[in-house]
């Protein structure tokens, strides 16, 4: 399962790089070493190779502004509250990058350029991601040593593993951005369906935080036990995805495996999600509008699945703080069947 490497661009002393994984069924992964980025993930068809996730129309076009479109954002992904992280009587203020709140880190993992090396045998491929966070970096403590890798199989499995160590007290709370779509590049996810292995959800205030803890999912557009039509939730008038004007939930998992399972309305082509976070933040690309950047692209053309620690209501950040010295190693699977 050879690798193939190719710059397509210098900039500012680095080399920004595509990187091709490929398995013996001609299933081809494209990553980048700008945010560690899963640039698109291509599966063999009649017609040719058909791309199953939402991607801008070059690899070039990732740095010219930010998307999120497959990248490793971090340190924290989602919003804290105010940009306060609050640990004992110490309060750290993070920029305040959206309206009064601090979102994705701040410029974020998913905009540096990170170093790479690559392995293979004859059963996968993979890529791994290094990048140094500096102590102060988006007002984030500690010099962060961040490790990202990709491995396609020959099962058609993409596994993705994050790892992390500081020397500082520091949050860190990363995820993978990609979009899914399956149906191809002209469609949207209002007739995928979507099965989640989550009894409890967290319903979202006027800044799309968190509120009023958990909820249960019974009786609700947000119970996903078992398949339904995502397009039937984004259309179901419910107050919490009016506000939103599509879903943006984080939903708790109850640690069954698989964690989500999403698929075309024939299944046959399905992605099967299995993650050792405990939670899933469920966005349908509810902003895209097919300008700037992202003009290719436009509102539900795709459904992102972030594997997360669920993001809280306010400044007590325990559940996402990493001491020094402490080890963090989280990790998602995507099967891919078609």
């Amino acid at each position: 399962m050879p690798i193939k490497v190719a710059r397509y661009q210098r900039k500012g002393q680095h080399d920004y790089c595509e990187i091709t994984m490929v398995n013996r069924h001609g299933m081809q992964v494209k990553l980048l070493n700008y945010g560690a980025t899963l640039e698109k993930v291509l599966i063999p068809t009649a017609r040719g190779l058909e791309n199953v996730i939402m991607s801008l129309e070059s690899p070039e076009d990732y740095s010219k502004a930010r998307n999120f479109l497959g990248g490793t954002v971090g340190r924290v992904v989602g919003r804290i509250r105010h940009g306060q992280w609050q640990h004992g009587n110490h309060i750290v203020q993070l920029p305040l990058n959206d309206g009064q709140n601090h979102i994705h880190g701040g410029t974020g993992t998913d905009t540096q350029i990170f170093e790479f090396s690559t392995q293979y045998d004859e059963h996968q491929s993979t890529a791994t991601f290094i990048l140094f966070d500096a102590d102060g970096n988006n007002g984030y403590p500690g010099n962060l040593k961040l490790q990202v890798s990709y491995t396609l199989d020959d099962d058609n499995q993409l596994t993705y593993r994050i790892r992390a160590i500081s020397d500082k007290m520091t949050i860190f709370n990363p995820t993978n951005h990609v979009y899914f779509r399956l149906n191809g590049p002209q469609s949207d996810v209002l007739g995928l369906n979507l099965q989640l292995n989550s009894d409890t959800y967290l319903p979202l205030d006027a800044d799309s935080l968190p509120y009023q803890g958990r909820r249960s999912v019974e009786g609700t557009v947000f119970d996903f036990r078992r398949a339904k039509s995502v397009g039937a939730v984004i259309n179901s008038h419910d107050s919490q995805i009016d506000a939103e004007r599509g879903l943006n939930h984080p939903f708790l998992l109850r640690g069954d495996s698989p964690a989500a399972v999403l698929s075309s309305p024939d299944k046959k082509r399905t992605v099967v999600m299995t993650t050792k976070s405990p939670a899933i933040v469920v966005y349908t690309g509810n902003h895209f509008d097919h300008t700037g950047i992202a003009k290719n692209l436009g509102q539900y053309n795709g459904i992102t699945l972030e594997a997360q620690m669920p993001p809280a209501a306010g400044s007590d950040l325990t559940a996402i703080t990493l001491l020094p010295g402490e080890q963090f190693d989280t990790w998602t699977k995507w099967q891919f069947t078609y």
